[in-house]
């Protein structure tokens, strides 16, 4: 990815679209009224991370979960005083598994939307990003405009915000699970190209063997990426006040530069 962080840059200095993402059906929390989320937590002495595979920021080495957000979230959870557990969820279904207590988090590259703030506690913004077309070298060179592309094939993850752009915009697709299935079909030629997060199509045409016959382009939107907790959750400051101290004593930077994202950072 390091090769292509000015064009990440400059996809984000260019991005024009606002993100929208569907409100989540809300259910009854696994909090009493008043209760704090902190305490709940240190209690159990677990903080359940909600994640999906998608690299650079949750994915598997071995048995171990890596990545930006993976590398945060267990940062975090040491400084209060609890082991981070990760746990892969299907991504329609994050506000209700906050709610009922199967998760404590969302921290996987999720878009900060109005929407999403009506039934979510988001965190302070922390990386920028953008959800851009994925498609083969040699397509790459035939479609020169988004409006070129409208008769084909997206792959895209369900309930994610690049299924919300293309279904405003009247685009076909399939819906897959995750994002890395999405990309997937692509390779495989079940689909004609993909429409996922810009750090994720830098790091998986970038490095990941299978997927380098892969390129991105266009520009769909302009987003911002926090962290989801449940709504009214004391948690949220405490996450805030942990990316104000990270970002100072230069851990934030540190480990954005370790996955090739350093020029992705909010300050």
């Amino acid at each position: 990815m390091r090769g292509k962080c000015k064009r990440i840059t400059a996809l984000l200095l260019t991005a024009a679209l606002l993100a929208a993402c569907g409100a989540e059906k809300g259910g009854t929390s696994v909090l009493k009224e008043g209760q704090s989320d902190i305490a709940y937590v240190q209690e159990k002495g677990t903080f359940v991370v909600g994640i999906t595979d998608f690299a650079p920021m949750d994915y598997k080495e071995g048995e171990e979960w890596v990545g930006f957000d993976a590398d945060m979230a267990k940062a975090f959870a040491e400084k209060m005083g609890v082991k981070a557990e990760f746990k892969e969820i299907e991504w329609d279904d994050k506000t209700e598994l906050l709610e009922d207590g199967t998760i404590d988090c969302i921290w996987n590259g999720m878009t900060e939307t109005e929407e999403l703030k009506k039934t979510i506690s988001c965190s302070r913004p922390y990386l920028s990003n953008n959800q851009v077309f994925v498609m083969p070298d040699d397509a790459r060179q035939t479609y020169k405009t988004p409006e070129e592309c409208q008769h084909l094939l997206f792959a895209v993850e369900s309930g994610s915000t690049g299924e919300t752009l293309l279904r405003e915009k009247k685009y076909r697709y399939t819906a897959y699970e995750t994002q890395k299935e999405a990309l997937q079909s692509v390779c495989d030629r079940q689909t004609d190209a993909a429409v996922i997060d810009i750090v994720m199509a830098a790091y998986y045409t970038e490095k990941e063997e299978g997927f380098q016959n892969l390129n991105y382009q266009f520009s769909l939107n302009d987003e911002k990426i926090c962290v989801g907790l449940r709504k009214g959750s004391d948690m949220t400051e405490k996450v805030n006040d942990f990316f104000a101290e990270s970002l100072k004593d230069g851990t934030v930077q540190e480990t954005a530069k370790r996955y090739g994202i350093e020029d992705a950072v909010i300050a």
